[in-house]
């Protein structure tokens, strides 16, 4: 398989190759972050590779991608402060500037982040925070996949 997946992330989860998929959800796929400088981070991608925004989609689906999006930001954080007590927040969000794709980010942030970014938006990290091999996700993350797939289940049988 190799990294075949990230040049097609939607259709590789659609095949079960893509190997950040933690669930499938109603209107999409939630899978752990690439990156991990932030730990717990998320993304849902939508399950239609050819959509590339909220708008395309018709009212219910667009409805069901907003709900997974409050699932996968409830499950980060239920999973995110039972691993770090210094959680301070979730955000969401739906940008959409680089990849041509629906998808939202879901960024647990931490008390212990440097005081001239803890209040900022993530994308004011060092660039080199997305290509640094200390953050790549990787098997040391198996516990944190594992906590974030427990709470995306509890959620969802909690409904």
């Amino acid at each position: 398989m190799g990294d075949d997946w990230r040049t097609d992330r939607i259709g590789s989860a659609l095949r079960g190759e893509n190997p950040t998929v933690l669930r499938r959800l109603k209107a999409g796929f939630a899978v752990i972050g690439d990156v991990q400088f932030l730990p717990g981070y998320a993304v849902l991608l939508s399950d239609e590779p050819q959509v590339q925004r909220l708008s395309e989609l018709p009212k219910a689906k667009r409805l069901a991608f907003l709900s997974d999006l409050d699932l996968l930001g409830e499950a980060v954080e239920q999973a995110c402060h039972r691993l770090d007590p210094a959680l301070r927040r979730v955000n969401l969000e739906i940008l959409g500037n680089t990849d041509g794709f629906l998808h939202a980010h879901v960024w647990p942030r931490y008390e212990w982040e440097p005081a001239d970014l803890v209040k900022m938006p993530v994308w004011r990290y060092p660039r080199d925070n997305w290509s640094d091999s200390r953050f790549a996700l990787g098997p040391d993350h198996a516990a944190l996949r594992a906590a974030l797939r427990d709470e995306l289940d509890r959620l969802r049988t909690a409904d």
